[in-house]
């Protein structure tokens, strides 16, 4: 199998790692997470110039034709710079649902996405959920053609910048039930949308939201009503592979950091790297990176599979990252010494940004029970 990159998702690799470096340097970005708003709408801006919000859009929607390698590319480069801009609730995310829309939802929504002038959030997250997408004690109540929403969402990543919001909430069944779930879109300036907006310990920002009677017309709906759970679950697992691409591009980011501080720091008057013990562990956090390079591959060349080959790919994936970039992490930080622990150093931001990805959209442990399940 030839897992060489072609000739444009070179070029867009280059255009990332060259944007990252110019733009996004460590110091500012330290910058740019401590502001006022938390992220860079300059930056956001340039993206789209860039044309890296197109990326997985159709050339039909207005996009570049991409799909989820391309999207690869550009996730494992910005897990490379740290980058907190909101691409996966907004592109990844909102644009995997609105691209499986009505034309008319394309059409007046994917345009704002591609330009960079409209910014979404994936609300799906509840308190009692526990990564079960399936758990919702949001509602969604019949009035008239339309919809009137109840309920709260917890941990909206990329929340306080959004325009608009993708939301999840029940239109039938029981609180855990498969079938009765419905996807809407929401403006987040309509009345009755409250939120309450915080740091992750990341850098980034999120945001608890509460609906109370938010009123939204047919044309909010997403797909099929009472039958949005499918939807739901394969754009989560598009986002589980770029946020596998990310974590590789912080892990690489760590070992190559973590090979370099061992060259020069002295210990008994010799770099600390010539000690057999710390090479040991300096070649399993080479490893621990390669194989999750591996299986970020895998998962993102399984993304248009059936569903239970899908699923059983993105669980997979999920597990490896999660494993690996704690184990990464954590041999970064202690290699490093106290330094490691700093907040002036690089290294203990990429292990903050690996174990927020580890936690979102399923942990080691669900996804060992969900790989199970779906074998």
């Amino acid at each position: 199998m030839d897992f060489s990159f072609s000739e444009e998702q070179t070029l867009l690799r280059n255009s990332v790692e060259r944007f990252v470096q110019d733009k996004y340097d460590f110091d500012t970005r330290r910058k740019i997470t401590a502001s006022d708003e938390g992220f860079s709408r300059e930056n956001w801006q340039q993206m789209a110039e860039l044309g890296l919000l197109a990326a997985p859009f159709s050339e039909e929607q207005g996009g570049l034709g991409g799909g989820p390698i391309d999207v690869m590319v550009l996730m494992e480069e910005f897990g490379k710079g740290l980058v907190v801009e909101p691409f996966i609730p907004t592109v990844v995310q909102a644009g995997g649902f609105l691209r499986r829309g009505t034309p008319a939802q394309i059409d007046e929504h994917i345009p704002g996405i591609i330009a960079g002038e409209t910014i979404w959030a994936f609300a799906y997250a509840e308190p009692q959920g526990r990564y079960n997408l399936a758990d919702l004690t949001t509602t969604a109540a019949k009035d008239g053609d339309g919809f009137v929403i109840n309920g709260n969402k917890a941990v909206v990543l990329g929340g306080p910048w959004a325009d608009k919001l993708i939301v999840t909430a029940r239109t039938s069944g029981g609180q855990r039930d498969e079938k009765g779930v419905t996807v809407f879109i929401v403006d987040k300036s309509a009345t009755g949308v409250t939120t309450r907006d915080y740091p992750t310990v990341d850098g980034s920002r999120a945001s608890e939201i509460t609906f109370e009677n938010v009123k939204v017309g047919a044309d909010a709906v997403i797909g099929e009503v009472d039958n949005g759970l499918p939807l739901v679950e394969q754009v989560s697992d598009e986002s589980i592979a770029a946020l596998a691409a990310e974590a590789c591009g912080c892990m690489k980011m760590l070992v190559d950091d973590t090979v370099e501080y061992c060259k020069t720091r002295k210990q008994f008057g010799m770099p600390i790297g010539k000690f057999q013990v710390l090479q040991h562990r300096m070649v399993d956090m080479f490893m621990n990176h390669e194989q999750s390079v591996s299986i970020s591959y895998m998962v993102n060349l399984k993304l248009g599979e059936d569903e239970v080959e899908r699923k059983k790919a993105a669980s997979a994936a999920k597990v490896q990252i999660g494993k690996a970039g704690r184990f990464v992490g954590q041999q970064a930080v202690q290699l490093h010494g106290g330094m490691g622990m700093t907040d002036e150093l690089r290294v203990g931001h990429y292990f903050k940004r690996l174990t927020m990805i580890d936690t979102q959209l399923g942990n080691v442990d669900y996804h060992l029970k969900r790989y199970a399940d779906a074998a």
